[in-house]
Order: structure tokens, then sequence, then C-alpha cells
């Protein structure tokens, strides 16, 4: 048992976990794809841009959505061969949670800045999300290839906006391999061993899942503490479900079997798990027959964020489109979706997604008479922009409501905003307002922080006098004139004229605040008289009147697709 301990320690001095953070488009899968190659993972036949994105929508995006976790064997300038689990996180401002999760995985992480755009608010968000997880941040400065490249003000900005020491930063340029020896180098001397002994009970952190179809769910996994090995009972903590471990492998970023993993690994298990809802992020594997003593922290439910109604256009497709989301749900555990009926739309589901929405449907909205008081859902956004753009981006933020919380200069031409912004006013638009005003200049972060109490109310949409569900929505008594005025004139250009009048009208409870007619299609009943008393013609046109009322007591007015997209753009 004492050799076995000394040679997991040694074992253990010889891992190095670490992870690529950084903003959207500043070479983190590119830096991957040559920390593969020069490792010799992979070779130049195999290599292909964004190895570790293996998705049709990541490399479409150039954004990494899916964690992975690949296993590299590097033979430092001391001699020793080192292990490298390098644990890819997702690159999008809405899986922070996920992010943070990667991060927890490791003891280390290379914070890539575009040395021609510096230090962005992404940037800033995940440093913050490193630090927290007490992980050793090496800072690189990529593309120092490009004309534009600034890397003195790139070291200015690490100092005072990261306050990280830009004397350690390596200069690299990923495109061109340029500085990649540094980088490894760097990797094996600054990032700590994992700590955890092989021979504690087991305590291993779900970071990652997916669904394969021949063999269920894979789930990857970091070991802190214990052993993970083939055949072992284990235990999800969250559910309490039991299941056996078939197979265990790393990724080399081929899967290769092993037999076990030790305190300090990262690999995958796979275990018969039918649902990727059951191995949900963050986590905690241990043994069933010798438990931990409790769980690894930083676990949270995942909640969808953004919710979106899908119908079918005829009726007869509902069901192939149930099936379609459950296989959906199979491959993505933060998707969710529930049968919804719509008087209007018929039949259909309500899908949760990650990101922002205010409230799952205006038509669960209680009425006024039942509420006591709104809350609504606040983010902490951090904005960081040139100087030049402020007055537009100061004007903006007043206009969504937002509060002001940080304002602060992390260089000479560039500001850092701090400001809480409710969710409902940045659903829709505010992302692309505050590309347009800043010239493409400006990043966004944000983070969920709590509730503050809101005036708001729903505003129904009333078309010939049938309230029409879909069309309803939820916004603050200030802005809601002004989104009812813009709603209903969208609607007297879309709904189809009839052969009566249509009222198209916007109200809150029973007070009407705004109100179009879509104006009749008149036929003229005169044609057929070529002379005679105009009492023959008076009388056609009486007849008409009647018949025109008659019409629109019971008439249907048939509502076009394009109508219910005119409440996503209101602000066109």
């Amino acid at each position: 048992m004492t050799a076995y301990l000394a040679f997991a320690r040694t074992k253990a001095q010889s891992i190095r976990n670490f992870s690529i953070i950084a903003h959207i488009d500043h070479g983190k899968s590119t830096l991957a794809d040559r920390l593969l190659e020069k490792t010799g993972a992979l070779s130049k036949r195999e290599m292909t841009d964004q190895v570790l994105d293996s998705m049709d929508l990541e490399r479409e995006r150039g954004i990494t959505i899916k964690a992975h976790a690949v296993r590299l064997l590097y033979r430092a300038r001391d001699g020793c061969e080192y292990q490298l689990h390098l644990i890819d996180t997702p690159g999008h401002v809405d899986f922070s949670y996920e992010v943070s999760r990667s991060l927890a995985a490791c003891e280390g992480a290379l914070l890539v800045i575009d040395a021609s755009q510096g230090v962005e608010a992404q940037t800033l968000a995940n440093a913050q999300l490193a630090l927290n997880n007490k992980l050793t941040i090496i800072p690189v400065i990529n593309k120092i290839d490009l004309p534009g490249a600034e890397v003195e003000a790139t070291k200015e900005q690490i100092e005072h906006a990261l306050a990280l020491d830009p004397s350690e930063a390596l200069l690299i340029s990923a495109k061109q391999g340029t500085g990649i020896d540094e980088v490894l180098e760097s990797i094996v001397a600054r990032i700590p061993p994992p700590r955890g002994a092989p021979d504690s009970p087991l305590q291993a952190l779900v970071f990652d899942s997916w669904f394969d179809s021949y063999r269920g769910v894979v789930v990857l996994t970091r070991v802190v503490q214990g052993t993970l090995c083939v055949g072992t009972r284990i235990r999800l903590w969250s559910n309490g479900q039991v299941y056996t471990v078939e197979e265990l492998g790393v990724l080399t970023p081929k899967p290769v079997r092993v037999e076990s993993l030790q305190a300090g690994e990262v690999g995958f298990a796979i275990a018969n798990i039918k649902r990727v809802s059951d191995t949900r992020i963050g986590d905690t594997i241990t043994d069933d027959e010798r438990p931990a003593a409790g769980p690894l922290p930083g676990f949270e439910e995942i909640k969808p964020m953004v919710f979106a109604g899908l119908y079918p256009i005829e009726a007869g497709e509902y069901e192939p489109l149930r099936d379609a989301l459950e296989k959906l749900r199979l491959n993505d555990s933060s998707f969710f979706y529930d049968p919804e009926n719509s008087v209007a739309l018929g039949f259909g589901f309500r899908c949760g997604f990650l990101g922002l929405l205010h409230i799952e449907s205006p038509a669960k909205f209680p009425p006024a008479g039942e509420i006591a008081r709104i809350d609504e859902p606040i983010i902490t956004a951090l904005i960081l922009t040139q100087d030049g753009h402020l007055g537009g981006i100061l004007k903006l933020l007043e206009e969504k409501r937002g509060v002001q919380k940080g304002f602060e200069y992390v260089s000479p031409k560039r500001v850092l905003l701090t400001y809480e912004l409710p969710l409902n006013e940045i659903v829709l638009d505010f992302y692309d307002r505050l590309k347009s005003i800043s010239r493409g200049y400006a990043s966004l972060d944000y983070h969920f922080s709590g509730y503050w109490e809101s005036d708001l109310v729903k505003v129904d949409l009333l078309v010939a006098g049938e309230p029409v569900d879909a069309l309803s929505f939820i916004c603050h008594r200030d802005h809601a004139y002004f989104r009812a005025r813009a709603l209903c004139e969208k609607m007297r250009k879309l709904i189809p004229r009839q052969l009566f009048e249509v009222a198209v009208q916007a109200s809150i409870g029973s007070k009407v605040i705004a109100r179009e007619n879509v104006p009749p299609v008149r036929k003229n009943v005169l044609a057929k008289c070529y002379g005679g008393d105009i009492t023959r013609k008076r009388k056609l046109l009486e007849k008409q009147k009647e018949g025109k009322k008659r019409m629109k007591r019971v008439g249907r007015v048939d509502i076009p697709q394009e109508a219910f997209l005119a409440v996503l753009k209101l602000n066109d």
C-alpha cells in the first residue's frame, strides 16, 4: 500500500489541469489547436481548424458551446513527461455557469487576450470566475502578428483592469504557432499539480455530458478525491440514482479506454445512463458503497432563461414536433419543454433555453387585482467601450432603465461601465443596438444579480374584440402606451382587410390605451344599377350596411404569421 501511494503521489505531481478562457474571437480555439499539434496529439494530416469544436454551429459561429477535455502528453525542457489535461470551456456569456464548473475542474487557466482588441468585458468576467475558483492565471497576448496589434497598451490593460502582472504575459500568435513552446513550459512551471488522495472516498465533478446513441450518456468528469474504477457502483449526489461504471476513458482527443481514473485525472465515464438530464453539470459522483461525507461545492440547478413557444403550422405535425424536441432534450440538459395550448395558435410547446427573459408566458400573468407587488429579475452588466461612444451608450442604458454602479477608465481611451438592468429591457435588441452605437467596439458581459420591485403591466391585444394571447406582452408602465401604439399600427398593416371594419385594440386590464381600425373592403353594389330612382340605390346601400353589421357579429379574422413576429420588432 505504501508503494502504491508513493506511486500515486508521483503521478499526481506530473499532472496539470488547465482551461483556456477568453472573450469571443480572441483565439481560444486556435490556441487549443496549436497545443494539440505541438504535443503530437494529432498528426498534421488529422489536424483541422477548431478540432475541439465538433458541432456545426460552433464552427459556423466561431464560438465554443460544449465543454471538452483532452489529455496531452508533453516532455518538458526539464526532461520529465507531463500529463496535461486541457478543459476547453464554452465561449459565450450565456454559459457562465458551465464555464465556472469547468474552471472548478482545473488548477490554472490561460487567459487569452487579442493584442488588437485588448481586454474586453468577457475577459474581465472570465478572469473573475477564475479568481473565484482560486486558479493560477497565465495572461496570454495573442495575435501579435497583426498590423493593428498594440502589445504595450494591452499590457497596461492587464495591469489596470485585471490586476495581473503584465511582465508575466506571454506573447504569441496562435495562428502562426509563435510562442507555443513558452505556453507549454509556463503551464508546467506555473500551474500547480492537483491535490487529492487516491485512497479517499470518491468525489468526482461532472462538468459536461452528452448522449451517444449506442452507449447512452457519456459523462466528462474530474476526479477530485479517491479513485474511479470500471465496475464501481456510483451514486449521483443530486438525485441519488445509482449506476455501475461500464467503461472509463480519456480523450487524446481520440477516446482511449482506461481501467481507472485517480485523484487529479480527467476523463469520461459510461454507466448505462439513459438521459442527459440525469447528469447535471456541477453534480458530484461518489461511491455508493463508500460515499464521501458531502458533495463538491458550487452545484446549481440549470434554469432556462429564454422561453419560446413552438407551434406546428399543421395540426397533424404536433406528434413529429414532440418527437424532435424529445431527441433534442436527450442531448442537451439545459433544454426544457412543456406542452402548451394557445387560443390563437393551437397546440404547441413552451421551450426553455439558456439566456434571458422576464416571465415564461404573459398568458400566465395574474389579474391586476390579485397582485400586491411585482419583482422583476435584474442583471449586472459589464460594458467595455471606447470613450468616443459613451454618449450614445449612456443614453441607451438610461432608456433601458439602467442604474449605474460603476464608471472606470481602464486605459486612457477605454471605459468600463457597470450597470444594473432589468432582463425585460435587454432580451430583444439591446446587444444589437449596443454594437450599432459603438460601431462594433463595445463588448458586453452579464450575470444574474437578483430582483427589484417594478411597475410592470400586461398589455393585451384584441382583434375584433377577441384577445389574442400570443400577442400579449409585459412591459414597464412608462413604456406601455408607446409599445401598444406601435403594435396596433403594425397590426393594422398586417391583418388582411375584411368585408367589415376590424378594430385592433391594446388594453391594460379593461382600459383600452391604443386603437387602430383595419378599413373594410368596399364592394360596389350599385354597379348593376344603370339608372332608375335614387330610392332603389339607397335600398341597396342600406341592405349592404345591415349585411356588414351581421357579418361583423359572426365574422372571424384570420391573423397571418407575420403579425406574431411583429411583437419582436416593435423597436424597428
